[in-house]
């Protein structure tokens, strides 16, 4: 062992308080648009943080709505800012009101100063900010089922695709696929009750696939570490851990989120998917890991709620689960904040000295060169990094500042394994252009 593992103190353990909470990040939107969080838990009917970290993990206890036009409303409101000034609509005059532009309709205007002023910036969102207001309707039917539709099974090997170009060929009629969503009751329930016109089909269509593509750029990313680190599953039984897991991957999670890997790996040794975070949400998958092999040519989902240092020592080291071959974090974020990073840190120190194959996304090129400094300053030996060509195709807007450039889920990536040889400690920051490869 190179490093001792230190342990977390005790401000830092998992609460809805903590830096491991998406606390932080619900109350962050108030350093643009102050008391934005709270016009958000007004209109879902919320009294506190408790009850939006409940209906999150889908125990609601504040939620009530009559019917889906009301559920879509007030969804939409949690929206409503000027977005040139900030003002919230409980700080408007009474002959003020807020306006939508109509070509996006996204963004709102408390007056049309405020929108003039607003439009060299907004003129350069406005087309993608039209996307994402379509995107946060339709991604409803990932909670009817609709979404995600299944996939083909695999005509090439896993060397031969190397990004969605290769990939969608592989599914026969995709527009099949998606019409038949398109004319599904779900979809007429949705627009029947939305608050905005229903787009044409075509519109649609490309919604219904950049939220699909979202939820496979997960699972296509486990593959192409697997690839890239030259693991065998079918030479043996491989278990991945996705560390810092979140509400975002485990809400609403299927035991067969990850089929997709037996398209990828046809006949396979068994591959088993261990979630592991804080922000976890109780479900089906939330289950013990499997101590010895998993049945062959399936993937077997299970999930930890804790930090992935704790899943260590409360399993790992009793032998309790199989050890890693791999593992995956999606957006770990410890660049954010100084806080973020210390609660990482263990997890980090334990990937290195115990010298885990291990890929992390980032949301940006920034997030990765900003990663990519913490992991040379921790001695920590990467292997390559750049862009993902398995990024998800959805654009995802900066909520109290719509006008940033968005970000898209696992764009980027760091692959990386063990300690940074000495020789190589004082060498320039890997890019995506010159880092090591195997």
């Amino acid at each position: 062992m190179a490093s001792q593992i230190p342990a977390l103190p005790q401000s830092f353990t998992p609460s809805t308080g903590s830096v491991f909470s998406d606390q932080s990040g619900f109350y962050a939107l108030d350093s643009n648009v102050p008391g934005l969080s709270k016009v958000i838990l007004n209109k879902l009917n919320m009294k506190d943080y408790g009850e939006y970290r409940a209906a999150v993990q889908g125990k609601p206890k504040g939620v009530t709505f009559r019917n889906y036009k009301e559920m879509f409303q007030k969804m939409e409101d949690t929206f409503k800012f000027c977005t040139g000034c900030n003002k919230l609509p409980e700080h408007l005059s009474e002959q003020q009101s807020l306006k939508r532009c109509v070509k996006c309709l996204n963004v709102y205007y408390c007056s049309k100063d405020c929108q003039k002023k607003d439009w060299p910036q907004h003129k350069k969102a406005c087309k993608t900010l039209r996307l994402v207001a379509i995107d946060r309707l339709v991604e409803w039917l990932m909670f009817t089922g609709d979404l995600p539709f299944p996939t083909e099974k695999w005509t090439k090997s896993p060397d031969e695709v190397k990004n969605w170009d290769d990939w969608i060929p592989m599914q026969g009629n995709l527009t099949a696929h998606l019409n038949t969503i398109v004319s599904g009751t779900n979809m007429a329930t949705l627009w029947k009750n939305a608050v905005r016109p229903k787009p044409d089909e075509a519109d649609l269509r490309g919604s219904l696939w950049r939220i699909q593509s979202e939820f496979l750029s997960r699972v296509l990313t486990v593959g192409m570490a697997i690839r890239r680190f030259g693991l065998d599953p079918y030479a043996k039984p491989l278990t991945i851990h996705l560390a810092g897991a979140s509400h975002n991957e485990t809400m609403g999670a299927r035991l067969t989120d990850y089929d997709e890997l037996n398209n990828m790996f046809p006949k396979h040794q068994g591959i088993e998917i261990v979630m592991v975070g804080p922000e976890v949400v109780d479900g089906p998958i939330v289950r013990p890991p499997l101590r010895a092999f998993g049945p062959k040519e399936r993937v077997y989902i299970s999930a930890f709620k804790g930090l992935y240092h704790q899943f260590w020592e409360a399993l790992e080291e009793k032998e309790e689960a199989a050890k890693p071959d791999l593992v995956v974090g999606f957006h770990p974020g410890f660049h954010a904040n100084q806080g973020l990073l210390e609660g990482w840190l263990p997890t980090l120190l334990l990937l290195r000295d115990y010298n885990i194959p291990s890929l992390f996304t980032m949301y940006s090129e920034m997030e990765l060169r900003c990663s990519l400094e913490i992991l040379l300053e921790l001695e920590v030996r990467v292997r390559d990094s750049g862009p993902n060509p398995f990024t998800s195709q959805k654009p995802e807007q900066v909520q109290s500042c719509p006008n940033k450039d968005p970000v898209y889920c696992n764009s980027h990536f760091i692959r990386f394994q063990g300690l940074l040889p000495r020789e190589d400690f004082e060498d320039s920051i890997p890019t995506s252009s010159s880092a090591s490869s195997l």
